[in-house]
C-alpha cells in the first residue's frame, strides 16, 4: 500500500482536498479503474495551518439533518472547527469531492488527517 503525504501549510482548503480526492480515487495511476479502490493512504499534515480566509470562516455553513421535524442544525465553519477541529472540515471537503457511490465510505477510510 502506497502512502502519499500532502502538506496543507499555507495552501487553500479546496486545493488540498481536491488533490487528496484525486489520489484516493487512484486517478494518479495508469491502472486506474472506477470500480476498484486504490491501494493508497493519503496523509494530510498541518491541517490547522491551512490558508482559510476569515470571510469563509463566517459565511460557509454546514447543515445536518437528524430526520426529525425541526431537526436541521446549521453551523458555520468557525463553529465546526471549535467543536470538532480542522480534521472534520478537511474530511467533509474531501468526502464531497469523491464520487457518490458504494465505494465512497471505503475510500474515506484511507484518509488520515493530522492537525
Amino acid at each position: 500500500m502506497q502512502e502519499h503525504t500532502i502538506n496543507a501549510q499555507n495552501r487553500s482548503l479546496g486545493r488540498v482536498a481536491s488533490e487528496a480526492a484525486k489520489i484516493l480515487m487512484g486517478k494518479h495511476e495508469p491502472s486506474f479503474e472506477r470500480h476498484e479502490i486504490a491501494q493508497v493512504t493519503v496523509r494530510i499534515q498541518n491541517a490547522a495551518k491551512a490558508d482559510i480566509s476569515s470571510k469563509k470562516m463566517d459565511e460557509k455553513v454546514y447543515m445536518s439533518y437528524s430526520g426529525y421535524p425541526g431537526g436541521r442544525t446549521d453551523r458555520t465553519r468557525r463553529k465546526v472547527i471549535e467543536q470538532k477541529g480542522y480534521g472534520d472540515v478537511f474530511r467533509r471537503a474531501v468526502y464531497g469531492m469523491l464520487p457518490a457511490n458504494k465505494l465512497r465510505k471505503q475510500i474515506m477510510k484511507n484518509l488520515v488527517i493530522e492537525e
